[in-house]
């Protein structure tokens, strides 16, 4: 049975999220105009300002650095598609049971363990000036190739432990009843428990490529002449720091969308979760 609460309450009522929305944006005006109120005033606000806010040079640095960012997306496109096999390989070898199957699964482990341990710029120097130091003949020495090799071994060692995560929060009696029905197990695996597996960390494995697009910049310690290159010898050329600014305009235009989007995955497997729980 319904009760009326008056007109009152029923205004009360729709006046409420109005009023939380007005709060909210007033409090974030009084912030940020606080916060720009003292930067504005500080002692050296003209030099700063002239040295990183020059609309001139961020009108004349922009249209290049955006035309260098392709460099750094086909960076991330053709890791990212190495980064998904290669970590997912990885995952299911640590995930194979039975003694038999121990140097496997160690060699997967020291992997995992190796390459989230060391510092990806590391890496990337390690290959990208060690190897063609060597000049073994048949290796390449092009600076962009060792740049996809560096970040696909770094990164793919964080994705197989989100894989991997996503393997073990399948339920047991799910690989149970695959056997059942006369499949194997590496057909369990791949029919039943993997592709689970991989619904359930599409969110994670989004975060993981927000910072694999952010990490493509490091490439240009080793002379892959990419957005992070361009502004620093537009820097050079100019004595301005502003296409740095532009740099960061661009990647905020890139990552921030992609946020949201993960932001919203995370929801909405939250939802279904809940959802399942509550029937």
């Amino acid at each position: 049975m319904s009760v009326d609460r008056g007109p009152f309450a029923r205004r009360r009522g729709r006046e409420g999220p109005a009023r939380a929305v007005a709060i909210a944006v007033l409090s974030s005006i009084v912030l940020f105009g606080a916060v720009g109120y003292a930067i504005v005033h500080a002692p050296n606000w003209p030099a700063v300002q002239q040295s990183f806010l020059d609309p001139e040079v961020f009108a004349e640095s922009l249209p290049e650095i955006v035309a260098a960012f392709g460099i750094n997306v086909q960076l991330f496109l053709i890791a990212e598609v190495l980064i998904l096999v290669l970590g997912l390989v990885i995952a299911v070898l640590r995930s194979l049971p039975g003694p038999v199957f121990f140097p496997i699964r160690a060699m997967a482990t020291v992997y995992t363990d190796l390459f989230r341990a060391v510092p990806g710029i590391l890496v990337i120097y390690l290959l990208g000036f060690g190897i063609p130091g060597l000049d073994m003949p048949g290796v390449p020495n092009d600076p962009f190739f060792w740049a996809v090799v560096a970040l696909t071994l770094v990164y793919s060692a964080y994705v197989s432990e989100v894989y991997r995560a996503g393997i073990e929060s399948v339920h047991p009696s799910q690989e149970a009843a695959a056997r059942s029905l006369g499949l194997s197990r590496f057909q369990a695996l791949r029919y039943v428990i993997v592709p689970q597996a991989v619904r359930r960390v599409v969110p994670p494995l989004l975060n993981d490529f927000i910072g694999l697009q952010k990490d493509t910049v490091l490439v240009s310690f080793i002379g892959v002449v990419e957005i992070f290159r361009v502004s620093q010898n537009k820097e050079s050329a100019l004595f301005n720091f502003t296409p740095y600014l532009a740099t960061a305009v661009v990647f905020l235009a890139v990552t921030i969308p992609l946020a949201r989007l993960t932001d919203w995955l995370s929801a909405r497997d939250r939802r279904r979760y809940l959802a399942g729980v509550a029937r």
